[in-house]
């Protein structure tokens, strides 16, 4: 059974290079490496299945806007009969430094407004989350505008390293499970 791997984001070409399309940028990274179909709709995402490395995905990107990413998700997991316990989740976090990436079972939203989608949608916290650190915003700086902006040329490299490290932290819950997965990519951090 293929691994369903969720991506947040918004769509439009406005978003394509913000903090808050992480998510999307890691499934790219993934459909960089492996051998996947071309990009199809189903239900509210855009949809790719193949495999990386001899492990089948399913990499989807809610085109809903990140508020509403869960209504994607919920007709997701239905249509590849998979438990909302069995997903993985890329999404941008500002509670993490720049460039950190964090594996996490469970827990609340953090303010992640498509994380809390998620969770109001399929009714559970359960699920697997790739945290990729986008940073906090400045004490001057709205979250909301900090996770809608671009980064700095300074920032782009850290970001880069930390999108293929996300694709690792996928790759890996996939080869070894969540807890070994979990012992590996948060020592990175430390």
């Amino acid at each position: 059974m293929p691994q369903l791997v969720i991506g947040l984001g918004n769509p439009g070409g406005e978003y394509a290079l913000t903090r808050h399309n992480v998510g999307w940028r890691c499934l790219d990274e993934l459909d960089r490496r492996g051998k996947f179909s071309r990009w199809r709709r189903e239900g509210g995402s855009r949809v790719k299945e193949g495999g990386v490395e001899g492990y089948e995905l399913v990499l989807a990107k809610p085109q809903t806007y990140m508020n509403l990413s869960g209504r994607a998700a919920v007709h997701l997991v239905s249509r590849y009969a998979v438990s909302p316990s069995d997903l993985i989740v890329v999404h941008d976090e500002i509670d993490l430094p720049l460039g950190r990436v964090q594996l996490k079972w469970s827990g609340g939203h953090a303010g992640n407004r498509g994380v809390r989608s998620l969770i109001e949608s399929l009714q559970t916290r359960d699920f697997t989350r790739v945290r990729i650190g986008v940073g906090r915003p400045p004490e001057w700086s709205d979250a909301t505008e900090h996770v809608l902006d671009g980064f700095t040329p300074e920032e782009r490299p850290i970001i880069d390293e930390a999108v293929n490290r996300a694709a690792d932290a996928v790759l890996l819950v996939a080869r070894v499970g969540l807890e070994d997965a979990m012992n590996v990519i948060n020592r990175w951090a430390s």
